[in-house]
């Protein structure tokens, strides 16, 4: 029982936000955590979202580094997949 873990619960946003909300009408969190039986570290989380561009998808969170990796990865990607176009095309015209 001691390691014995909640199933993962998903929240909608209306949910969070009125969560929030109590919070910043000064309800404590201690107090949200009880009564919602939420992890405090989920909280935090929500909380910080919401002060920071009021949206609690994680990809609205991202910061802008992590957004330029996003897209370089995927530009990247796109890069090799034209070199392997490329290679096989060269390939083909090297036998003829």
């Amino acid at each position: 029982m001691l390691n014995e873990r909640r199933p993962r619960r998903n929240f909608t946003t209306e949910f969070k936000e009125q969560v929030v909300q109590l919070y910043l009408n000064g309800k404590t969190k201690a107090e949200i955590k009880a009564e919602y039986n939420l992890y405090a570290s989920t909280l935090d989380t929500w909380i910080k979202q919401h002060q920071e561009n009021g949206s609690f998808k994680s990809k609205d969170n991202l910061s802008d580094l992590e957004k330029e990796l996003i897209e370089l990865r995927k530009r990247n990607k796109q890069l090799e997949m034209e070199n392997d176009i490329l290679k096989q095309a060269a390939l083909i015209i090297g036998r003829k």
